[in-house]
């Protein structure tokens, strides 16, 4: 946005996150800002007031070392050629003031900026003293709670503000103040909301690349850059004298603020949340206080991230030992939901619910405050009906199911599964509802207010507004959705398990049956052969008998079939 468009309008906050505040062609007044060329190091481009700081109107066509002399300037040309950029020296205009030279490799040229001083810089050893004080009180602190109150005070000490506040972005990118140290004097915004308008998108991406942004007096006139480009507009992402956007120009007077100074938290690539300085009243933050507040932040986010995963590592060690016990106690004589229904308390403690259901083949099971058994019912049919395998997490299910508003004082909270097979399987876990009065720093309404020519303008009001929310229970933490996870490819491993079991319960139980079959057909063939041998000696008794009684031509025919039948004996005995 060029000074032109920025002249005292108000502009449409619709507009904000597309508004192109990366490229507003001015500067603050406070410093100067010279587009070189990289190959001779000639002024191209320039902002800023030159003729109070350097006595010269302009210097574009001349080269730099006629204004900063030959040690800055041979500093500038190691920068150019890509060896090291950043802070160049100190050099002294004419004003009489000191001012640091800053040098920034760009793909246009080489950008430097030339920004008042502190005029009496602290020894390095002083910076680097309070700096690691601070830090080991932030490696001291218990809780990122803790961490976030210890930072605000050390930021404080270190940049003289009036206020300072810890500013954390939540899911809904709206931002709450954690922590604050302040001044008397000034308005305490403790454990405020902020919406989400209030820092649209396009910033939130340049507190990412640019991790401190002054403004030292909101009330400054912006300097444009001269000569006007032709072509693209220059990027000034990166620079400390970028002019701000009109909108948060007008925001913070409309808060009361003349200065003003962001300092980005970055945990693992992601904006966590900022430390906002404010002041009453104009004041600079030179570069040196703001490399040494960088440094701290970094430190701040290594603290925010390492108890951060040091309460995280406590929780899910707890919780894993929670589900060795829950799976351990199961009874696999007994179908699951049956068998989970005997530790219906250890399952609400697995999640800290207020509340469980079991739903399965063998019915429903409930546990603890619930909704009532129909919503039951057609809360495990909506879950069984969700792709996917993650399980089912709200804190405001009435926002995701329309009837549960009925009965958000039982469950305005869900986590839930469902297990696939031959015995589908789904456990829900319920939160009662937490009614929370959620104090704003102004009414968020407000943060879209239209004006008499129908565009919108900053908010005006930052009084303390509170908004009573209800249908919303406590959120779950990732390490409890982790544990429900877990405990679904648990209790999976757990049916195949029971399941294979019972398929070998069953094979060996025919296996038995098959062989007492082959025992009792064993008997009958020995009971049979021998009755078939006791009948065949019997015949050839009889056959003996009846030959000593016959005739000589009947006898040897007798004898004849006993010879037989003694024979078809012996085959039998001996088969």
């Amino acid at each position: 946005m060029t000074d032109a468009q920025a002249a005292d309008q108000k502009l449409d906050l619709n507009a904000c996150d597309r508004e192109l505040i990366h490229i507003p062609e001015a500067i603050q007044p406070h410093g100067l800002l010279f587009l070189l060329d990289a190959t001779d190091l000639f002024i191209r481009r320039e902002a800023g007031l030159t003729a109070r700081i350097t006595g010269s109107d302009s210097w574009v066509g001349r080269s730099i070392e006629s204004l900063l002399g030959d040690r800055l300037t041979a500093r500038l040309r190691t920068a150019a050629g890509g060896v090291e950029d950043g802070f160049a020296g100190r050099w002294r205009g004419i004003d009489g003031l000191d001012y640091d030279v800053i040098a920034r490799r760009h793909i246009a040229g080489l950008i430097v900026e030339v920004e008042q001083s502190s005029q009496g810089a602290q020894p390095g050893i002083e910076l680097i003293s309070r700096l690691d004080a601070a830090g080991a009180a932030l490696e001291r602190a218990p809780s990122v709670r803790a961490v976030c109150e210890r930072a605000a005070e050390a930021f404080r000490t270190l940049t003289g503000f009036d206020r300072i506040m810890i500013y954390r972005f939540l899911e809904d990118e709206a931002g709450q103040v954690v922590a604050e140290a302040r001044s008397p004097e000034v308005e305490s915004f403790q454990n405020h909301h902020f919406p989400a308008t209030d820092i649209p998108r396009q910033a939130r991406a340049l507190y990412v690349r640019n991790p401190v942004r002054v403004i030292p007096d909101s009330r400054y006139k912006p300097e444009p850059l001269r000569p006007a480009s032709p072509g693209a507009p220059l990027d000034m992402s990166d620079c400390g004298l970028r002019s701000v956007s009109p909108v948060h120009l007008q925001y913070l007077s409309n808060m009361g603020v003349r200065a003003s100074a962001s300092v980005s938290i970055i945990i693992d690539g992601e904006l966590w949340g900022l430390v906002a300085c404010h002041s009453t009243r104009p004041q600079l933050l030179p570069f040196e206080l703001r490399m040494a507040a960088t440094t701290l932040a970094r430190g701040l986010a290594r603290q925010i991230k390492a108890k951060g995963d040091a309460e995280l590592y406590r929780e899910r060690t707890r919780l894993r030992q929670l589900e060795g016990e829950l799976i351990g106690h199961l009874s696999t004589e007994r179908p699951l939901e049956e068998a989970l229904a005997d530790y219906g308390r250890d399952l609400a403690d697995l999640a800290d619910a207020d509340g469980v259901a079991i739903i399965g083949a063998g019915g429903q099971y409930r546990f603890g405050v619930t909704p009532p058994e129909a919503a039951i019912t057609a809360l495990g049919q909506w879950v069984a009906d969700q792709p996917g395998l993650r399980p089912v997490a709200t804190h405001a299910l009435s926002q995701r199911r329309p009837e549960a508003a009925a009965w958000t004082e039982q469950g305005s909270g869900l986590l839930a599964l469902h297990l696939q097979g031959d015995r589908p399987l789904t456990l829900l876990w319920f939160r009662a509802e937490i009614v929370e009065t959620v104090r704003w720093a102004g009414d968020p309404a407000t943060a879209k207010k239209v004006g008499d020519n129908g565009m919108l303008t900053p908010r005006a009001s930052f009084e303390a507004w509170s908004q009573t929310v209800r249908g919303r229970s406590r959120r779950w933490t990732p390490a409890q959705v982790e544990s429900v996870t877990r405990l679904r490819d648990a209790l999976i491993d757990f049916a195949s398990v029971s399941q294979l079991r019972n398929l070998n319960r069953s094979l060996q139980a025919s296996l038995s049956e098959r062989d007492l079959r082959l025992e009792q057909q064993e008997f009958l063939i020995r009971e049979v052969n021998h009755r078939v041998q006791n009948s065949l000696t019997l015949v050839s008794s009889f056959l003996g008998l009846q030959a000593r009684q016959a005739d000589p031509a009947s006898q040897a025919q007798l004898l004849e079939a006993r010879r037989r039948v003694r024979a078809v004996s012996m085959v039998h005995s001996r088969l």
